[in-house]
Parts: C-alpha cells; sequence; structure tokens
C-alpha cells in the first residue's frame, strides 16, 4: 500500500513541540487550535505507526521516535521552504518581463506610441515584442510564448479572452499616375474583386478582413503577396499597382500626395484592433497594465 504524504503544517507541529517544550505551544506559535492540533498529531502516529508524544497532564513531550521525525522533519521544512522561495523569485521575474506578440499594424503604428508611455510608468519592466501577422499570434499566445497578443482580425479563436484596443480602417489607394487614380466614380465590389492587387499572405489580419468582405465575388489573382504593411506600400509607390491597406499604413502618404484613396460603394472595411490573452479572463501582471493603459 502506498503511504501518503505526511501534512508540511504537522511536521511544523512536531518540531514546534521540540522547540517550545508542548503541543499546546507549539499550536498556539502555529496559530492552530489545541483540539485541532491534537488530532493533526494523532493522525500523523497513525500514519507512521508509532508514538510521537509523550501525552501528560501537565503537557506533551516528544518520544524517542518523535524526536527522530522531528529531526527530519527539519530537513524537510527548510527544503519546503527554500522551495518557495524558489518559486517566488521565479514569479517575481516573470513579473519583471512582458512578452508581446502583435501583428504587423499594430507592431508598427501603435505600439512604439503605446510602449514609450508603458516604459514611463513601469521603468523596470523588461520589454520583448515578436511581430507576426495576426494567425501567428494567435499560435503564440494559445501555445504560451507570449503574455498578450495584439491583431487586427475578425475573429479570434475559441478559448481566447479578447478586448477592444483600437478602430481603423482598410482603404483601396494606388499611385496617383494609376488609372484607377483619375476615375471619376466609386468602384463596386465587384470591380474591386475583379481588380488585380498588391495584398499581405494568407493569415495576416488585413488579408483576412479583405478575404471575408469579399468572399462572394470572383477574384483576381493577387499581383503579389507581400510580407508587410510596408513593403505592399512601397510597392504601390513604384507604380507596381493597386493595394488595401490600412489608414494607419498610408495616412503620411495620403496625406503628402504621394497615394491616393480610391473609393469602394458600399463597401466596409472598419475593423477593431484586440488584444487576446489566455485565461483567467482577467489579465494581470504586465501585460494587463499595458492593456489597461492602452484602453484608458
Amino acid at each position: 500500500m502506498k503511504m501518503r504524504w505526511p501534512d508540511l503544517d504537522v511536521l511544523e507541529l512536531l518540531v514546534g513541540v521540540d522547540d517550545h517544550g508542548s503541543l499546546s505551544a507549539a499550536a498556539k506559535v502555529a496559530g492552530v487550535a489545541q483540539p485541532n492540533a491534537s488530532r493533526a498529531m494523532k493522525r500523523l502516529e497513525a500514519q507512521v505507526g508509532a508514538p510521537l508524544l509523550l501525552r501528560r497532564p501537565t503537557g506533551s513531550t516528544l518520544t524517542a521516535e518523535g524526536t527522530v521525525l522531528a529531526h527530519w522533519s527539519r530537513k524537510v521544512l527548510a527544503d519546503a521552504r527554500h522551495l518557495i522561495d524558489v518559486a517566488a523569485g521565479m514569479r517575481e521575474r516573470r513579473a519583471a518581463e512582458l512578452t508581446i506578440s502583435a501583428s504587423m499594424t499594430v507592431a508598427e503604428h501603435l505600439l512604439p506610441g503605446w510602449l514609450g508611455r508603458f516604459r514611463q510608468q513601469n521603468p523596470d519592466v523588461t520589454v520583448h515584442l515578436q511581430v507576426r501577422n495576426s494567425t501567428l499570434v494567435f499560435d503564440d499566445v494559445i501555445g504560451g510564448a507570449c503574455d498578450v497578443g495584439f491583431v487586427e482580425s475578425p475573429t479570434v479563436p475559441r478559448g481566447l479572452h479578447t478586448v477592444a484596443v483600437a478602430r481603423d480602417r482598410l482603404v483601396v489607394v494606388v499611385d496617383p499616375g494609376h488609372p484607377l487614380a483619375r476615375r471619376r466614380k466609386p468602384l463596386t465590389i465587384g470591380e474591386l474583386a475583379r481588380t488585380p492587387l498588391v495584398v499581405r499572405e494568407p493569415g495576416s489580419g488585413t488579408r483576412t478582413t479583405l478575404d471575408v468582405a469579399l468572399h462572394e465575388y470572383d477574384r483576381a489573382a493577387p499581383l503579389l503577396e507581400l510580407g508587410s504593411a510596408a513593403a505592399i506600400r512601397t510597392s504601390v509607390l513604384g507604380g507596381v499597382g493597386p493595394a488595401v491597406l490600412s489608414t494607419l499604413a498610408v495616412a503620411d502618404q495620403v496625406a503628402a500626395g504621394d497615394l491616393k484613396v480610391v473609393e469602394v460603394a458600399e463597401l466596409h472595411l472598419d475593423r477593431i484592433l484586440r488584444a487576446v490573452w489566455r485565461p483567467p479572463r482577467q489579465l494581470e501582471g504586465p501585460g494587463g497594465d499595458l492593456v489597461r493603459m492602452v484602453r484608458r
């Protein structure tokens, strides 16, 4: 029959009897009621199969067996305290680090400002940033490779908790020399679907949002698939062709006249940017502090 592990609290009582001269004194120091201490000690005696206390009207002292067990109990308790100290140290080190996985749009255009403010408020926290597309951010969050993720995908896998942290909008952009830049009336959704575009790779939030919006239409093959909004923006500026990008990624170029926005009738590409994390529902630690700061 497998022997059950003795409870650490009762071992502390046993050592207390040795240190303080009686079970009542040991119980008082440990903050345990006398009847509970007596019952715990009887269970330990039954468990080890030997009397551990000499019980007298004036109090209890250790038997020879109890003295031997108290000696080894000191070692067990010391190791247990060391274990608790190590765990606390790990928790403190973990609390002083924040690993973020963020999709391209958030990482390039929002996180630099967010992290600047966060560092001012939390100078002792070491921040690690991993830049991914939204699908890989979800993988990082689910696999525990980061504390919190930021995505632009319209859907979030089940089991993850999420909260909105920002909003943006996708727009069709072309260089000023492109024929669409001179168009007087908006494109239809069908015309956009039939237009070859420079697009993000599958799995990115921008690509997913566009694919969901155009899923009912026959689509032209992409001109190019590129891994970042910056690469797509450069391609559009170079005259490769039109693209659908976040307003965050093209605001400066549109304002300067280097890119033109092409209107699309009845196409709504507003989207919510989200923080995502694993359970529990309440995100604690530096990750929770960052999300709360961003939402304020």
